[in-house]
């Protein structure tokens, strides 16, 4: 069994020129994000995946920015070669350097937009018992193998035939020892590179509509499907109000943050009012409960747990129902601490445990004029807002 530390490389060095004029085909817009934009997100929200990465062309530093500005948790590219070939080996080597914990690493096409976290979960499992796993679809047409005046000299039978897909999952050391020992860089897939350096390759279940866009017509075939898509995505909002007495300590803990205070507070788990609105705000917008649900305070696991395990919780519920977390914005209510030398920390681990750039995490701070328990400087509390993108259908 191999561990499951995983690291994704989305491979955009290319230059699509079979898509037409436009740009790199990458880069084109699909429902007003870009084709790459919706190609990582999958990743990025995927909880068993430690970093991102993208191997983009040396020209296209402005393209990638642009497309990639809404995506706060993703790593610094990496500058790719000549060939995809050689834009993945370039990659894991930058893998390598940089993230030497990884155990295992999904090489990914950017011009597959609509995969799943169902592949994605299929190719990790595989590649943890295999050490190399491709997801694939049954072929559907006959095929015929011809030779070079196109006369038809073979028909293998469908049945042990398969159409490979993206994103393919590697035991990161050999797969990089496979590229740099491939004899020519013309393998079309990374499953084929350690094939040739005699390693077993296991076939996952792919999915049919995880289809790679390489013409214009799959451009614009893909924008119809994300217009129905679209239509059926609903916004919903989520409220969330946590509130703890102080007690013996010196410190509180907000939004993630240590904060240095003359008082602790009591509670089961750490106490953070922050995490813990935003927590039942996010199960709120689904409809699932609250935090005492699905973390009772009866239940001694939780005694002096972090609450970024709850907020991270209900993140991935909602991811789980194809939900996204867009906005967050969060009150503080209390005399003391002051919070204003960590509100920035505070928003940018928020943003880190919702998926969020810190421009979409809302933090504020007000008093209560020294009225009620806050304003005797009994407690302090925390009231949150989420905004949810989640698939909805029709009320009627």
């Amino acid at each position: 069994m191999i561990s499951d530390r995983v690291v994704a490389l989305v491979v955009a060095a290319g230059r699509g020129s079979r898509a037409g004029s436009g740009g790199p085909k990458q880069y084109r817009d699909l429902a007003g994000k870009s084709v790459l934009f919706h190609s990582v997100t999958p990743f990025l929200n995927h909880g068993s995946i430690a970093a991102v990465h993208v191997v983009i062309h040396a020209d296209d530093h402005d393209l990638y920015a642009k497309a990639t500005v809404d995506l706060a948790r993703l790593g610094e590219p990496i500058i790719g070669g000549a060939t995809r070939q050689a834009s993945v080996r370039l990659g894991l080597e930058a893998v390598i350097r940089n993230h030497p914990e990884a155990s295992l690493v999904l090489i990914h096409d950017a011009a597959r937009p609509f995969v799943t976290t169902a592949v994605i979960d299929r190719v990790i499992a595989g590649a943890r018992s295999h050490g190399a796993a491709v997801p694939a679809v049954a072929v559907i047409d006959t095929i015929k193998r011809i030779d070079e005046t196109g006369r038809v000299i073979e028909t293998p039978p469908r049945s042990a035939l398969r159409a490979v897909q993206t994103p393919q999952g590697f035991a990161i050391k050999p797969l990089l020892a496979a590229h740099r020992a491939a004899p020519h860089d013309d393998f079309t897939d990374d499953a084929a590179v350690m094939e040739h350096a005699g390693h077993a390759v296991t076939v996952v279940e792919g999915d049919r509509d995880n289809i790679k866009l390489t013409s214009a017509e799959d451009i614009e075939a893909a924008k119809d499907r994300l217009k129905g898509t679209s239509a059926m995505t609903e916004t919903r909002v989520g409220q969330g109000y946590d509130v703890h007495a102080f007690g013996p300590g010196d410190h509180v803990m907000l939004g993630g943050i240590r904060v240095p205070h003359d008082q602790g507070v009591l509670a089961h788990s750490d106490g953070d009012v922050v995490l813990h609105a935003l927590t039942d705000a996010v199960l709120g917008a689904i409809a699932d409960g609250d935090i005492g649900t699905h973390f009772p305070p009866s239940d001694e696991q939780w005694r002096g747990a972090s609450s970024d395990r709850f907020l991270a919780h209900a993140v991935k519920l909602t991811e789980a129902r194809g939900g996204k977390v867009i906005h967050a914005d969060v009150t503080v209510v209390c005399e003391a601490p002051r919070i204003g030398a960590y509100r920035d920390a505070m928003r940018a681990r928020i943003g880190a445990i919702l998926g969020l750039p810190v421009d979409r995490v809302g933090l504020k701070a007000t008093t209560s004029e020294r009225m009620g328990f806050t304003g005797r400087r009994e407690g302090l509390a925390a009231l949150a807002v989420v905004t949810v993108q989640i698939p909805g259908g029709d009320l009627a």
